[in-house]
């Protein structure tokens, strides 16, 4: 029997290439986000607020990234699971600290592994997703 659990985690160069691919689509369009990247436990790894994107992104983008991260899935699954469990959705959104529904953190997935996530705030949670799955091609 191990006494140690050994995890993969995200290195800080593909993080902030994730950051970077995530900007650089960002400014084809005529919105500003806030871009975060934590690894596999959820802890802040890269960020970057974009000239002009709301303050309250900050939070939300990292707390998406949480969500994905410690999850292991999309944000966006979160509210079908919600929608779909009645006593999870009464008690999750309130005793799941950091817990976002809405879409825009994804897991950044490894060789089969989750080592961390993205997660994207700034405009609708559609535009948000689009700007995560464009960071997320900087894995490949």
């Amino acid at each position: 029997m191990s006494k140690v659990q050994r995890r993969s985690s995200i290195s800080d160069e593909l993080a902030w290439k994730i950051v970077h691919t995530a900007h650089e689509a960002a400014l084809g369009s005529d919105k500003r986000f806030a871009i975060s990247v934590v690894d596999e436990s959820g802890n802040l790894k890269a960020f970057l607020r974009q000239d002009g994107a709301k303050l309250n992104a900050v939070q939300v983008s990292q707390d998406k990234a949480y969500t994905a991260a410690s999850s292991a899935m999309p944000t966006e699954k979160w509210s079908e699971i919600l929608k779909s469990d009645e006593v999870l959705a009464a008690g999750a959104p309130t005793g799941v600290a950091r817990l976002v529904s809405m879409g825009g953190g994804l897991p950044v997935v490894v060789d089969g592994e989750v080592v961390g996530a993205v997660g994207v705030s700034g405009a609708h949670w559609t535009d948000d997703v689009k700007i995560a799955e464009a960071g997320l091609t900087a894995v490949s």
